[in-house]
Parts: C-alpha cells; structure tokens; sequence
C-alpha cells in the first residue's frame, strides 16, 4: 500500500468511526425532524388544504392545476442548482438550515396572506409562496438526502426511514383530521386556512430545529470549486453514460414517477361501482389535483372513510416493513418488490366489481406506493463517489418532478377522452417498464467501496 492509499484508508476509518460514534445523537435528531417536518408537510401537501384554499379564492380548478403544477416546477427547476451549492463543501449543514427555513416562511407567508389579504390580492400572493415553497423543496431534498448520507451509515437507514414515516404518517393523519374538523370547520382565529398552514409552519419548524443537534463529519472528497449551473447541467448526460446502474435507476425511477398520473383517479374509478353520494375533498397520500381540475370526488363519507383508512394504514404500516427490507437486502428489492405490488394492485383494481376487492386493492396500492417512495428516494444514495452524490440525487429529483407534473396532466386528459382504465393500464406500462430496467441493475451494495464500508 502506497503512502497516499495509506493515508486515504486512515482518513475513512477516522470519518466512519465518528459516523457510528454520533450515530445515536444523528439518528434521534433525523427521526425528530422527519416526524414532525412529515407531519406539517402533509398539511401542505395533501390534496385538501391548499387545493380547497386556492379554489376557494378564484373558484377555478384550472387555478388550482396551476398553482399546484407552479409548485412542482419549481422543485424541478431548483435540484440541479442546489447542487452546485453543497458538491464542494466539506460540511453542508449550513445550506440545509438556510434552505429548510427558507422553506418554512414560504408556508409562514402563505398563513399571514390567508389573515391579511383577500380575494385576487390572496390569490396571487398563494401562487407566488407554493411556487417559492416548491422551490426550496427542491432544494431542501437534494441538500437534507445528502446530509443524510453522511451521518447515518447504509445498513441504518432503511429502520430510519421506516420509523420516521410510520411515526409521522400516524401523526399526520391525526393533525390533519384535527385542522379539517376543527380549524378549517370552525374558521378558527377568523381564517381556519390560514390557522392551518399556520399550525404547518410551527411543527415543520420544530422539525428543522430538531437538526440543530446532528454533527455532521467533514466529507471525504469535495469538487475542487463550485461549479456554475449551466456548466453541471452540461454534465449530465456524460454523469449519464459514465454508468449504466445509475442510468438505469434514473430512467426507472422517472417512469414510476410517470405511473403517478393514475393515483388521482382511483377513488373516482371506484366511484363508478359502490354506491355514493355526498360531496367530499378526500385526503390520500398522492392524490394531487390535476392539472386537468380534477379537484374533488363525488364519494360518500362512509365509503370514502372505509378506503381512506385502507390506504392511509397500509401505506403507513408497510414503511416498518419496507424499512426492515431495505436494511437487510437493499432498496433494490423494495424497488422491485414495492412497484410490482402496485402494478398488480392496479390490476385488482381494474377487474374488481366488488367492496371487498375494491378494499383488498387499496391496501395494495398504499404500500405499493409507500415502497416506491422509499426506495426512489434512498436508493439514489447508493451511486457514484461522495463528492458527485449531490448531482446525482439532483438529476434524479429533477426527472422525478418534472414527471409528476406531466403524468397527472396525461392522466387527465386520458381520462376525459376515454376513460379512467386507459389510464390505469397506461400506468401499469410504465410501471412494469421500470420494474424490468431495475432488474437488470445490479445492487449498488455489492460494490467493493460498500463491502469495505461494511467490515
């Protein structure tokens, strides 16, 4: 062994002792913030507040489309130059705390409007913060998933992220029953909008004050200089090319993304066959409005409660299980496991006629769909070297979003000209693509950098 490998070799074992030495502390202080940033996020992100906030200011789904899709397009604009901000520093917690408030006032300044201003003037300042909200989540993802991968080791995050999800999904879905029933119900403080993303604002800033308490150890390697964005955008296909695993999971991970485009029609699919009536916003996780304005479905509370509670548990419940799979086999596995799981649900769903496979189905797609989540947004952590794992979470991010804008839009339209099944199996296709792209990669965990990790 050479001088220079020598002292390299000493340099890891230094910094992945340190990783294990303030696991504990990292690791609390990382289930804190998630649990409660989850849980106020779900406030802003579910498709019941916001989306019934914006109608009700300009009585047009296609503001609503729009304000939501603005939303998303500024994600995807802000994860490549979030990157260049963080690739060549050694320690990056103060971009993530930058970023997470900024963040967090878009949602503050979005709960002083609903207070202070009305009608167009309200309307043009929610625009103008869920796009700038949107923006900063980008940001925020690309920065925080990178932290992440410093400080707590590989074969620890799938328990992280499973106890995290669970935890805040149960608390979520509480708050968020709460802040509809007695916030928004009641008008609370004279604008139960505004009293809503005001309660968003408080508990995701106690999540992020939860960060304060993580010790991040200096990277290994860093790019030499900050890189401008049109020169890293100019990298990407060569980032693309240099490997094929990668490659593969990008393009995998933007068709599931693309298979979101069916999420939204479900319940209105259902609708179709069980006996409903009444007029409800429904909260599902996933269930965003189109730009299409499919903003509500005409669902009973009772049917609607009945699958509601089937997707909110399975997808909550199956986090502890994707968690436990994750550690054990790699995000590879939940990959496969996770989207196949949906494609057949959707499946069920399409031949079901009956409650009982209706129900069946919807469990399916919750933990489907939880899965898929996971594992696109953890599996990207196990590519490239560690000073290129900013670009590469970016690029990854950016096809996701922009996906997400387009598959609820096609969804939309396909369901208007035909009909929602068209839709479904349109999404199974691309589902069941990605599912063959992701078994031709090979796990990221057999790599000799990460057998060394693990001795």
């Amino acid at each position: 062994m050479s001088h220079s490998e020598r002292i390299l070799a000493e340099r890891e074992a230094q910094y992945h002792a340190q990783v294990e030495q303030d696991l504990p502390r990292n690791f609390m202080a990382n289930l804190a913030h998630g649990m409660f940033g989850l849980t106020g996020f779900r406030l802003m992100n579910t498709p019941t507040f916001v989306p019934a906030y914006v109608f009700a200011l300009s009585d047009s789904k296609v503001a609503v489309g729009l304000a939501l899709g603005a939303q998303f397009m500024g994600m995807a604009m802000s994860s490549i130059w979030s990157a260049t901000l963080i690739e060549h520093r050694t320690h990056v917690m103060r971009v993530v705390y930058s970023v997470g408030w900024l963040m967090r006032l878009q949602i503050f300044g979005l709960a002083v409007s609903a207070f202070l201003l009305s009608g167009q003037a309200a309307l043009v300042a929610a625009c103008l913060f869920l796009a700038l909200f949107g923006f900063f989540s980008g940001m925020q993802n690309v920065a925080f998933n990178f932290l992440m991968s410093k400080v707590i080791p590989i074969n620890q995050r799938g328990r992280l992220i499973g106890m995290r999800n669970f935890l805040g999904g149960l608390m979520a879905s509480v708050v968020a029953y709460l802040g509809g029933q007695y916030l928004v119900g009641l008008n609370a403080f004279g604008n139960g909008y505004g009293s809503t993303f005001m309660l968003a604002f408080i508990l995701t800033s106690i999540g992020i004050t939860a960060l304060t308490f993580v010790r991040e150890p200096q990277s290994l390697s860093v790019r030499p200089h900050r890189s401008g964005l049109l020169e890293r955008l100019a990298d990407v296909p060569a980032m693309l090319r240099a490997d094929p695993n990668y490659r593969r999971f990008f393009y995998a991970r933007a068709l599931g993304a693309l298979g979101t485009a069916a999420v939204p029609f479900y319940i209105l699919y259902v609708g179709k066959f069980i006996s409903v009536s009444g007029f409800i916003i429904i909260n599902l996780p996933g269930f965003i409005t189109s730009l299409s304005g499919v903003l509500v479905s005409p669902v009973s509370v009772s049917v609607l409660g009945c699958f509601s509670l089937a997707f909110l548990l399975s997808h909550t419940i199956s986090n502890l299980v994707w968690g436990k799979i994750a550690d054990a086999s790699g995000y590879r596995r939940v990959f496969l496991l996770s989207v196949g799981l949906w494609c057949l649900s959707a499946v069920l769903l399409i031949f079901g006629s009956t409650m009982a496979l209706f129900l069946i189905a919807f469990c399916g797609l919750g933990a489907g769909f939880a899965g898929y989540q996971v594992a696109s947004q953890n599996l990207v952590l196990e590519f490239g070297e560690p000073h290129e794992l900013p670009m590469i979470i970016a690029v990854s991010d950016t096809a996701s979003h922009i996906m997400m804008v387009i598959g609820p839009l096609l969804g939309g339209i396909i369901a208007m000209q035909l009909n929602y099944v068209y839709v479904f199996w349109l999404a199974v296709g691309f589902k069941f693509i990605a599912i063959l792209i992701v078994w031709r990669l090979q796990e990221p965990r057999r790599r000799p950098e990460f057998k060394r990790m693990d001795e």
